[in-house]
């Protein structure tokens, strides 16, 4: 039993807090000697987080580039589908408007000087230039070909010949200077 009170008295248990006291401090101070090794910054789960954020990123960049891409081309042809519905509406006008009889014959009488069976054609020279000779500028053009200015306004059909005319007049005409200089080289 005496064995038991040493092991329970004072001075025992205060020799085994101080051996526990001086054990800590060594190991405090072998630790302060001993260079700690620095420690990174980016840890094992920071680089984990980051190489799967870049692989995230690199995955997404190219599918990200053509959804954007093929929205833009949809609504390019949205515009274009639009526009080609205007045009479809405008020429459906159009039509409509020349299925009308009073408006082919308006065209008729105003673009080709057509008149019916028994009239008698008349063209006046527009001496003001907004008139129905002076649309389209026919009337300038066809005036502009003849020679001394003559303010006479042809048909269309005459205005052609003319102009075929003035192109082969235009072609000897070039013709005949190059086989001079042709012969004056020589």
């Amino acid at each position: 039993m005496a064995a038991d009170r040493d092991r329970f008295s004072t001075a025992t248990r205060l020799r085994a807090l101080g051996e526990q006291a001086a054990a800590r401090v060594y190991r405090a101070q072998s630790r302060r000697l001993r260079p700690r090794p620095r420690r990174s910054r980016l840890t094992g789960r920071a680089a984990v987080l980051a190489l799967v954020v870049c692989s995230l990123i690199v995955a997404l960049a190219y599918p990200l580039r053509q959804y954007v891409q093929q929205r833009s081309e949809i609504a390019d042809e949205r515009r274009q589908a639009e526009q080609h519905r205007r045009q479809v509406e405008e020429l459906r006008d159009a039509k409509a408007r020349w299925q009308d009889p009073a408006y082919l014959e308006r065209q008729a009488r105003e673009r080709l000087r057509f008149v019916f069976p028994g009239e008698i054609g008349y063209l006046l020279p527009d001496s003001a230039g907004g008139g129905e000779a002076g649309e389209g500028g026919e009337a300038d053009r066809s005036a502009d070909r003849h020679e001394g200015g003559a303010e006479t306004v042809l048909p269309w059909y005459e205005d052609l010949w003319h102009s075929l005319d003035e192109a082969d007049q235009a072609r000897e005409a070039a013709s005949h200077t190059h086989r001079s200089t042709r012969r004056s080289a020589r």
